[in-house]
């Protein structure tokens, strides 16, 4: 286990323009412990005025400052410095992490945290590579593009993976050029703000980065719907997204929202029966089930049901669910009591819907907010478990009987943002991955991700993409310049 004495807990400030300042009003709110359920410190509540405030120093740097005109390679050495400084720190910020969020250190360690150092390093690289192209148009001209970056960015985290959501913007944004007012989650904003001192440490000039936390209605909203921000990224619930959408229309500001999930997650009797099981676990318990692409639609082929279900329930029923600061738990706590009404609110439904509770559907323990491994059998893809999002360790076993029953169930949801397939044959696999509407298609495997490959969904899963060459596009926009060569 790693040592609490790694963390310094420090009463959260704002940042901005480089400097370590308190809300305007005055006002903080505390960040709890949600395994524990105890205050871990207290936070400064920034508001409209902070807001205001950020954005006019981000506008600063990207108009006068060095960081838009610095040699793009230069650019490229900070954000390798930042990912240097991460991976120093990384026993720090994972305990952090865990503290705040309740999830187990084992993730932490060996995911949260080298996924945000991977990302800081692909987009280092990316840094001195962002250019324009010249093209053969008709006439006497000589034609080229520059591709610039798109100015302030304002963006918005979510509470699931915190200083992994922070790395997958603020890495591309800064690799492009461009400033940001970034607003983490008010459950957890411990990580963004440690980022904040690695940035400034990595020698990030003032202004390029300001971080400010608070609440959604205020913060959030200010930001999205200011007239000097040039572009939103939003990661969160997609209720959520339209009111950003609606915000940002009064500067038409450029946006990217990456939202919720009911993925598919198909297993065909060809598959390999193991291996599919872990998937399932992977699926629905990693993170205790609070991940947008989360397999929470367990389609299983009619003569592998019982099977897949009674395996899949054996493992989930023997988890080890406690302590997240304990190396050998296997899930953590939810983020907040009010994820853990939600998600024991759908159980409820899903047993008075009339589904099959196979096992869990409890909350764990009599202090902290954990929920055992749910799973339901006998779900019909039109029960409000199998259409909403829950967000939580709670998986629906639907069974299927053909490739094109299970295509249609799969694809009847007002998400797509992930789906998995298991089987052997390999002309299935390819069908599906062409026939499923979804922005990430898995094929015997689960949760695979890398910062070069691109993330995002369709339908109301979102628009735009994270990660790779595809989120630069998003954080540049192009000039066309045309000379006269003509007399």
């Amino acid at each position: 286990m790693i040592s609490k004495e790694a963390v310094v807990i420090k009463p959260g400030k704002l940042f901005i323009d480089g400097k370590w300042v308190n809300s305007v009003s005055g006002k903080t709110f505390d960040t709890l412990n949600p395994a524990r359920e105890e205050v871990i410190t207290s936070i400064a509540e920034g508001d409209r005025a902070d807001i205001d405030l950020a954005v006019a120093a981000a506008r600063k740097a990207f108009e006068e400052g060095p960081w838009k005109k610095m040699d793009a390679r230069d650019r490229g050495k900070i954000l390798l410095r930042i990912m240097e400084l991460i991976d120093k720190n990384k026993d720090e910020l994972a305990l952090l992490e865990t503290l705040d969020n309740g999830k187990p250190i084992s993730e932490t360690t060996n995911a949260d945290i080298p996924l945000a150092i991977d990302c800081f390093l692909y987009y280092a690289g990316w840094a001195d590579k962002i250019h324009g192209e010249t093209i053969p148009v008709r006439g006497e001209f000589f034609n080229y593009t520059l591709r610039e970056p798109v100015g302030v960015v304002g963006q918005i985290i979510p509470w699931n993976f915190p200083l992994l959501m922070a790395a997958w913007k603020i890495a591309p944004a800064l690799a492009c050029g461009n400033t940001i007012v970034l607003k983490p989650a008010e459950e957890t904003p411990l990580t963004a703000l440690r980022l904040g001192e690695i940035c400034q440490e990595a020698g990030l000039p003032d202004g390029v980065l300001n971080i400010v936390p608070g609440y959604g209605p205020t913060a959030g909203a200010a930001l999205a719907e200011h007239m000097d921000v040039d572009k939103i990224a939003f990661t969160g619930a997609h209720t959520t997204g339209r009111i950003i959408m609606q915000a940002a229309s009064k500067n038409l500001k450029r946006i990217t929202l990456e939202l919720g999930g009911k993925s598919p997650n198909i297993v065909f009797a060809d598959s390999d029966i193991e291996s599919a099981v872990d998937g399932a676990m992977t699926g629905i318990f990693f993170n205790q089930g609070e991940v947008c692409c989360a397999g929470s639609r367990l389609f299983l082929e009619r003569s592998i049901h019982d099977e897949f279900v009674d395996k899949l329930s054996n493992k989930a029923a023997n988890m080890r669910v406690g302590n997240p600061e304990d190396a050998g738990t296997q899930m953590g706590a939810q983020v907040s009591k009010e994820q853990l009404d939600k998600i024991l609110g759908y159980i409820d439904v899903g047993k008075q819907e009339g589904a099959k509770l196979v096992t869990g559907g409890e909350r764990c323990g009599e202090k902290g907010y954990f929920i055992r491994p749910t799973i339901f059998d006998a779900v019909d893809n039109n029960m409000k478990i199998a259409r909403e999002e829950i967000f939580g360790p709670v998986v629906s076993a639907i069974t299927f009987d053909d490739v094109d029953e299970v295509v249609r169930q799969g694809n009847l949801s007002v998400y797509g943002l992930a789906a998995a397939v298991w089987t052997k044959d390999i002309k299935k696999a390819h069908r599906l991955a062409r026939d499923l509407k979804a922005g990430t298609i898995w094929i015997n495997t689960y949760n695979a991700l890398d910062a070069a490959s691109p993330f995002g969904g369709f339908k109301q899963s979102g628009f735009g993409r994270e990660l790779g060459v595809h989120a630069l596009e998003l954080y540049t926009q192009i000039k066309s310049v045309w000379i006269n060569l003509g007399s």
